[in-house]
């Protein structure tokens, strides 16, 4: 039986339209794990809202130190008790989400203090948290997808090594994503250096605690100006980091209706567009932000 060429050719189109808009989709990243009254991870992926997860914090590593996870009121590392999320985390990939541990944070005793103190560090973290082996893995046998630098203090310099060293070790096997949460004010104090290696899958900028390169009282001047620099890097896919709720940060909150009205009409062009980035769940469960938004990032 033949074929009619117009139906043929229209759904031709259709499926071309179609991979066309699932290609340009943006993704939602969460940052889930300092407050115990957010849910559980598992929870957080089931949601279906979120298409990566950042596992906040590893708060304390480098300067020789022995690296320790803090979740907040989720589990205790101190008797192993966090082994349990390793369930979780698998539950969350098996849904195609990607989960990473998050370094660093705003509160934290870490620093990198040599190019040996960064390789150290990124095989403590290959060996207990990515495809490494150790007998004492904080959160289990689960293998995390990567490792997101959210590096708002300590040091510099060295940023750039722990990137290619962990890098490196992807290249043993399973891959090993890179991402990371600068400060929106371009270069980022901290890693600027290590952002132009080229290394790094997903940067979430925070648009928020600094108002020149923010959302402030209906202007997105300043956030777009910011955001073509931040499009700039030698990255895969730049996101949106913002607040999902007023009290999630100082300043830089925006309004579902001006998000989807005006900023993401002004950013989605950009080709290295990802997608928003939220802090945190906790703010988010209040707010519902991120299923407000999911349709139009």
């Amino acid at each position: 039986m033949a074929l009619n060429p117009t139906i043929s050719l229209a759904f031709l189109s259709l499926v071309i339209l179609m991979l066309a808009v699932s290609t340009d989709a943006g993704g939602i990243a969460i940052y889930w794990g300092q407050n115990g009254n957010e849910g559980t991870l598992a929870q957080t992926c089931a949601t279906g809202n979120y298409a990566y997860v950042n596992i906040a914090f590893l708060p304390t590593f480098g300067k020789g130190q022995n690296p320790v996870i803090n979740l907040a009121g989720h589990c205790d590392p101190n008797s192993n008790g966090c082994t349990k999320l390793s369930s979780d985390i698998k539950s969350c990939q098996a849904k195609g989400i990607k989960v990473m541990l998050s370094i660093g944070g705003g509160a934290g005793s870490y620093s990198l203090t040599s190019a040996k103190d960064a390789r150290q560090v990124a095989t403590y973290l290959w060996n207990n948290f990515l495809g490494g082996g150790s007998s004492n893995r904080p959160l289990g046998d689960a293998v995390l997808d990567g490792i997101d630098f959210d590096i708002e203090g300590g040091s510099t310099q060295h940023w750039d090594k722990l990137a290619k060293y962990l890098s490196k070790y992807g290249k043993q096997g399973k891959k090993v994503y890179l991402t990371a949460a600068p400060q929106c004010p371009f270069p980022d104090a901290w890693m600027g250096g290590a952002l132009k290696t080229g290394l790094f899958d997903y940067v979430w900028v925070q648009f928020y605690n600094n108002p020149p390169c923010q959302y402030s009282s209906g202007s997105i001047t300043n956030l777009i100006n910011a955001w073509n620099q931040w499009t700039s890097i030698p990255a895969t896919k730049i996101f949106l980091g913002l607040p999902a709720a007023p009290n999630a940060a100082g300043s830089g909150f925006i309004p579902v209706a001006d998000l989807i009205s005006k900023v993401l009409p002004a950013i989605k062009s950009s080709a290295k567009y990802g997608g928003v980035m939220l802090w945190s769940k906790y703010y988010d469960d209040r707010t519902r932000y991120s299923s407000s938004i999911k349709s139009s990032v």
